[in-house]
């Protein structure tokens, strides 16, 4: 039935809207009314009523509640009353919606199941962990996204980027471009590349340390596969993000001015575009070795080559790119 939209006064400004205004006003974010009417006090909701905390104004007495109808006072009795699972994340094959058996086979009213009862629920819960991921690409979800967690745990990444690599991972699966590639492998791709995506790029050689790969050198085609068939344009690691890093490893006396003076040398480098065509990681191997020539003496190519998993040749084919666009004469 459609007449005419109901009309009524707000207690703020003394104007009359209609609800259809109401609700539009409502969808662009209006702010809330903070102070009472009546005496200027401050306005809080309690049991789905807007009260005066001076003068008690009800203000308004159809707030909807959206919180629990139960109340808790500590963690363990809001874990008690809860009715809910953990959220849906994309870091399970199933996104954290399938049911789970506890194994603890007790009723619901804490006491111990009878014999026949314990086998019956542990059948339940054979099939259930069957079911879960009865076709193949399920398993090779639940096995890769394992791996991801395993990988990004071990590396340290944050939550963002392991969720980033699981969405990559799951959509390989979905596309078919599994085949003839292993789950080791294209987990370590989708990690490096959610990495550079999200600004946390690391080194390739800390990828391959803790990933379970038996030849490492197909990771770099895996990534280029992932990034080309996905679609994901994650732009080349910034060799400054790798300078901290290099510096710790390398264990100098004034860690802080060599890692300053290696950035400064990495921007000029940028300006006179030396840094084109290289890779980030010689780039900055051969920053910091030319910031350690000019604030301390005795450290070696070799060392450096060492503490940046980069080869002496590189280290030392890069450092005089750098000082000359520095504007500092290779003799240094």
């Amino acid at each position: 039935m459609t007449g005419t939209p109901t009309r009524f006064r707000t207690r703020e400004n003394g104007e009359t809207r209609t609800n259809s205004e109401q609700t539009t006003d409502a969808d662009e974010g209006t702010t809330p009314q903070q102070t009472c009417d009546e005496c200027g006090g401050n306005l809080t909701q309690d049991t789905g009523e807007t009260v005066c905390e001076d003068c008690g104004l009800v203000t308004d007495g159809q707030v909807i509640d959206r919180g629990p109808e139960w109340r808790a006072y500590n963690a363990t009795e809001r874990e008690e009353k809860s009715r809910v699972g953990a959220p849906t994340t994309d870091k399970i094959h199933d996104k954290g919606l399938s049911t789970n058996i506890d194994w603890k086979n007790r009723d619901a009213s804490g006491n111990t199941l009878s014999d026949a009862k314990q086998q019956q629920m542990e059948r339940l819960r054979t099939w259930n962990t069957r079911s879960k991921a009865s076709t193949r690409s399920e398993r090779t979800k639940k096995t890769g996204l394992a791996e991801v967690q395993r990988m990004t745990s071990a590396l340290g990444l944050p939550g963002h980027v392991e969720e980033t690599a699981c969405v990559m991972f799951k959509q390989c699966v979905d596309r078919d471009l599994m085949r003839g590639r292993s789950i080791e492998g294209m987990a370590t791709a989708c990690i490096t590349l959610a990495a550079r995506q999200c600004g946390t790029p690391r080194q390739p050689g800390d990828v391959y340390d803790v990933s379970r790969l038996q030849d490492p050198s197909r990771v770099d085609s895996d990534v280029r596969y992932v990034a080309r068939e996905l679609g994901v344009e994650a732009a080349p690691a910034d060799p400054r993000e790798y300078v901290p890093g290099y510096v710790d490893n390398l264990d100098v006396d004034d860690p802080a001015a060599v890692r300053g003076t290696a950035v400064d040398m990495l921007d000029a480098a940028e300006k006179e575009n030396v840094h084109s065509g290289r890779a980030p990681t010689a780039l900055a191997a051969g920053a910091v070795y030319a910031a350690t020539v000019i604030h301390i003496d005795g450290v070696t190519q070799v060392d450096v080559a060492q503490a940046t998993d980069a080869s002496v040749v590189t280290v030392r084919h890069r450092y005089p790119e750098i000082l000359d666009a520095y504007g500092v004469p290779d003799s240094a």
